[in-house]
């Protein structure tokens, strides 16, 4: 979860602009219902995790907008204070497919703090708020990209072109100008996204009126723009292909200025299709709630006025209550599975809270707002009747001698690829390979077959940490399309070799109550297996599994070099073979 740090002193005198007592205690009592967590806390600074559901808290200021009706009674503020502005952008109708969403917005008077500690304080805080956002609204800046500048030093109109790689100026902390090409192949912000614009024959660039460049995005900002300790006046661009992102992007970081006294004005945006429109918008997003939906999840029924407390404290406004048919805005129904003669319960809420995607999150914030303590009681109405799986006892039995050998349990996904399970492994398939359709990532295409190369996957993942390690997994593999059991492990230690292994396959044989079995020398390369130190055990002429030293061809795949030893078993064999002593 990311974790945000502010000043106790910025906190008091963010509250304090409404008269309101800074309360640690009621924060640390009461805060982790609204989505966030006290991490540590101290005299200078408040340190507090923030549940990823709630990118709407990632500053300290946006934090306070946020808790001031939460914790304090304050009134609850959805809308937006925007006055028209006469600052104008327009977009090339090129960048419809290059970067087609672009917005913008102008906070003005910022109080940055005043003394130079303080100052390089807010620019820490304003460049932290943008990571963060870039991370959890922008998904790494692809969905959506924020650039901020100092508005003294940049004359509008704003335009936005579709440039060739030769463009030139000079980026971000640096006073010699590169090209695009030279940015994306040796700026070290170049380097970390030129992927987002990866075989594209133009990129977007933004100047004002005196072609003095003001953001390549999602790349990086000019070096005439930044934002140094006398800016108090902002421009705000957000740039990307994710509408509903974006925009909830500029409205936190315009919302972050204004908490500090800035007052924010629109911008009038052309788009690349020859739209108009003000940005950002000022008024909240209308959503509807039916009120058979609020009761049967709460359990209960809320008057008018316990919904309308509750929801003011989650920063949203009570609209009321209406019948479905008196219902004509289907923007706001459509997800709400509203049918004729259903009460409707209206709300006002902020356009920017990105979480708020379906009437379920609504009835959420007002069980928050509400509080847990008197929703009602209930019972299951589903039957509750089971039998037990005919492998529970085997499984459960494996389980406790595992775990007494000193092994950790761990559970890998059934997804994989052709490498992991075959290609690498040196395993041939088992039947008919279940495959993924369209896959959505090179690593998961297939369902496994094997579980030891989840098991590499995770050393591999570990090979920093100290040996010895050893870890079993009791999963489901698909083989020629239908499910069998199976558990393998494998342990990282030095000294480990086959009769260390041997030893640990005896002692789980002795504790599964297995008196008359064969171990028997594996022969061939197919396998993880190293070429004979490797074995096979079979029980009443059933084989149920192979155990011994990894190959460190196989090791080497997955970049281990120390010792390892494993094993995989069927279970259903081995139930086939050894009697339930239950």
């Amino acid at each position: 979860m990311p974790t945000i740090s502010i000043e106790q002193k910025l906190l008091r005198q963010l509250l304090s602009r409404y008269g309101i007592e800074h309360d640690i205690e009621k924060m640390a009592h009461e805060l982790p219902l609204l989505g966030t967590d006290i991490d540590t806390c101290d005299e200078k600074t408040l340190d507090i995790e923030i549940f990823p559901d709630r990118p709407d808290l990632l500053s300290g200021e946006t934090l306070a907008k946020a808790i001031r009706p939460f914790l304090y009674g304050a009134k609850s503020e959805p809308e937006l204070d925007v006055k028209t502005g006469p600052v104008k952008m327009t977009v090339d109708s090129e960048l419809e497919h290059i970067r087609p969403v672009i917005l913008g917005a102008i906070v003005r008077s910022v109080e940055t703090g005043k003394s130079a500690e303080e100052k390089d304080e807010f620019i820490k805080a304003l460049m932290d708020h943008q990571e963060k956002l870039h991370f959890a609204l922008g998904r790494g800046r692809r969905r959506a990209s924020i650039g901020v500048h100092d508005l003294s030093k940049i004359s509008p109109p704003f335009h936005v072109k579709a440039m060739p790689s030769s463009t030139s100026f000079s980026p971000l902390a640096s006073s010699e100008e590169m090209t695009l090409d030279q940015i994306l192949t040796s700026h070290p912000k170049g380097i970390d996204y030129a992927h987002l614009l990866k075989d594209m024959n133009a990129y977007p660039i933004i100047f004002d009126s005196n072609n003095q460049v003001l953001s390549f995005p999602p790349i990086i900002n000019g070096n005439q723009t930044t934002v140094s300790h006398s800016t108090r006046d902002f421009f705000i661009d957000v740039t990307g292909w994710d509408r509903r992102a974006c925009e909830s992007s500029l409205m936190l970081i315009a919302l972050q200025l204004a908490e500090r006294g800035g007052r924010i004005e629109s911008v009038e945006v052309t788009g690349f299709d020859g739209s108009v429109e003000h940005l950002p918008q000022s008024t909240p997003l209308e959503h509807q709630v039916t009120e058979r939906l609020l009761d049967g999840l709460l359990g209960r029924s809320l008057n008018d006025d316990e919904i309308s407390a509750a929801i003011n404290r989650m920063g949203g406004r009570y609209l009321g209550r209406n019948k479905a048919s008196e219902t004509t805005n289907s923007a706001v129904t459509k997800m709400s599975d509203i049918i004729e003669g259903d009460t409707v319960l209206r709300f006002a809420m902020p356009r920017w809270r990105f979480d708020i995607l379906h009437p379920v999150d609504l009835v959420e914030d007002v069980a928050i707002g509400h509080g847990y303590e008197d929703l009602g009681t209930d019972v299951p109405k589903a039957p509750l009747t089971s039998i037990p799986r005919s492998d529970n006892h085997i499984r459960r039995r494996l389980r406790e001698s595992l775990q007494g050998l000193g092994l950790m349990q761990i559970q890998s996904l059934t997804l994989s690829n052709d490498f992991d399970q075959f290609e690498a492994m040196r395993w041939p398939p088992m039947g008919e390979v279940t495959r993924i359709t369209n896959p959505i990532t090179i690593e998961h295409t297939l369902l496994r077959q094997y579980l030891l190369p989840g098991l590499f996957r995770l050393m591999a993942s570990n090979r920093h940490h100290d040996l010895p390690q050893a870890v079993y997994e009791l999963g489901t593999v698909i083989r020629d399309h239908s499910n069998s059991e199976r558990f393998a492990f494998l342990v990282a230690e030095q000294g480990g070799g086959f009769a260390a292994i041997r030893g640990r396959i005896q002692a789980l044989l002795n504790d599964l109550g297995a008196t008359d079995y064969i171990i028997e020398p594996l022969s061939g390369k197919m396998g993880p297996w190293l070429v004979g130190r490797c074995a096979k055990v079979v029980i009443d002429g059933v084989h149920v599994g192979c155990f011994g030293e990894m190959d460190p061809a196989v090791s080497h795949q997955y970049e281990l070099s120390v010792p390892l030893n494993g094993a995989e078993f069927d279970i259903s064999a081995l139930q086939s073979v050894l009697p339930d002593p239950v």
